[in-house]
């Protein structure tokens, strides 16, 4: 490819940091770049603990043991998301109830959120699509109503925020991703943010396969035992080591990206004004990461001729999830509250464009010349 969809971002201190962590002799979790990693958080966030977790996917299956969902209980989420939203909460019996999006953001609406609650609502799972913030001030404002916990998906949205809040702050709980795929990255990586304190204590045996290790390090206990459920949700230190050095430039890197985000939202203004696209949204309240810039075509078809075009031209784009409530699993262990109309039409017609932190401006001409020349074929 001349312009792949996405390459892995570098920063400067990874391989000093492996080293030293190397020269530690301590590779398993908590040890030094864990716990810098886990105090960044805490400083940038206030929140009150963060684990950093082998994924987000487990990060958010660490949120669930928390929340002790179980069967019986039902967990609300938008369709329109990665499997691991939904898979974390099958794995513990609970049931996925699936509702539509916000036609304007892609994310969670929380119109037919509220309608979806039962008595049987443990948990909401609002997913930062793009690194767009959730109206996260009214789902908390519900769940202060109707007494649910608020874990939100912010697998996309590291150095983005709602309302001048980080969003990682938001809600009961938060897991972050640093997939290789996203804007900071460690290979595979997450973290778990936990902003109440009431699941704090329960955290420190959790992370650590369900034992109370934490209080023996501490020498508050003469041996550690089984005490809870749990799994083995910590980091190494050569993946933290990594993280610690894209943290300490994220901001950089961030910047670049939304430098990339602006020059293709300007790029795409005439042929929306032409009303050949449309372009992704980004409310006023929210500060965006420039996770992805997507476009919508105005059919499904039209998206899979675009999308076929610029890969015969060395581009890479991307079309994005297949909406859960009509997967196979999301039909075998899930329900639908309410209509998929905007789910079902816009996950057919969204085409996401190359985008990482070293792309340059030629190479986001070269994508927007290539769209526009597709248009003027057709015209």
């Amino acid at each position: 490819m001349k312009i792949p969809f996405n390459v892995p971002p570098r920063s400067k201190n990874e391989e000093k940091y492996i080293g030293q962590a190397i020269g530690f002799k301590k590779l398993s979790g908590e040890g030094i770049f864990n716990k810098k990693c886990a105090e960044w958080f805490k400083n940038h966030l206030q929140c009150e603990m963060a684990v950093i977790t082998p994924s987000c996917t487990s990060a958010l299956e660490m949120a669930m043991v928390l929340a002790d969902i179980g069967p019986g209980d039902e967990v609300i989420l938008p369709s329109f998301t990665f499997t691991s939203t939904a898979n974390v909460i099958a794995l513990y019996g609970a049931t996925p109830v699936f509702v539509d999006v916000d036609p304007q953001t892609m994310n969670i609406d929380v119109a037919a959120m509220e309608k979806a609650l039962t008595p049987k609502t443990k948990v909401v799972m609002p997913v930062h699509y793009a690194g767009v913030g959730c109206e996260m001030d009214k789902i908390m404002a519900l769940s202060e109503k109707h007494n649910f916990i608020v874990v939100a998906d912010a697998a996309q949205a590291i150095f983005a925020s709602y309302k001048g809040k980080p969003l990682g702050a938001w809600g009961h709980m938060a897991a972050y991703s640093f997939h290789e795929t996203k804007n900071i990255v460690c290979g595979e990586g997450g973290a778990l943010i936990i902003n109440d304190p009431r699941f704090v204590a329960r955290a420190e045996i959790v992370r650590d396969k369900g034992t109370n290790r934490q209080q023996f390090l501490n020498g508050q206990v003469d041996k550690y035992t089984w005490q809870d459920k749990g799994s083995s949700y910590l980091q190494s230190e050569l993946a933290a080591a990594f993280l610690l050095s894209q943290l300490e430039e994220g901001e950089q890197i961030t910047a670049h990206r939304l430098a990339h985000w602006n020059q293709y939202h300007q790029g795409f203004a005439d042929l929306e004004k032409a009303g050949k696209l449309t372009r992704m949204t980004v409310p006023a309240e929210s500060q965006a990461n420039a996770h992805i810039y997507y476009i919508l075509l105005n059919s499904a078809e039209e998206r899979a001729a675009l999308w076929s075009d610029l890969k015969e031209h060395g581009i890479q784009s991307t079309t994005h999830y297949v909406p859960l409530h009509s997967a196979p699993a999301g039909v075998r262990f899930g329900r639908v509250a309410g209509s998929m109309k905007v789910t079902d039409d816009q996950a057919n017609r969204l085409l996401r464009m190359p985008m990482y932190a070293d792309l340059t401006p030629d190479d986001v001409n070269t994508v927007l010349n290539t769209v526009r020349q597709f248009f003027a074929r057709k015209s």
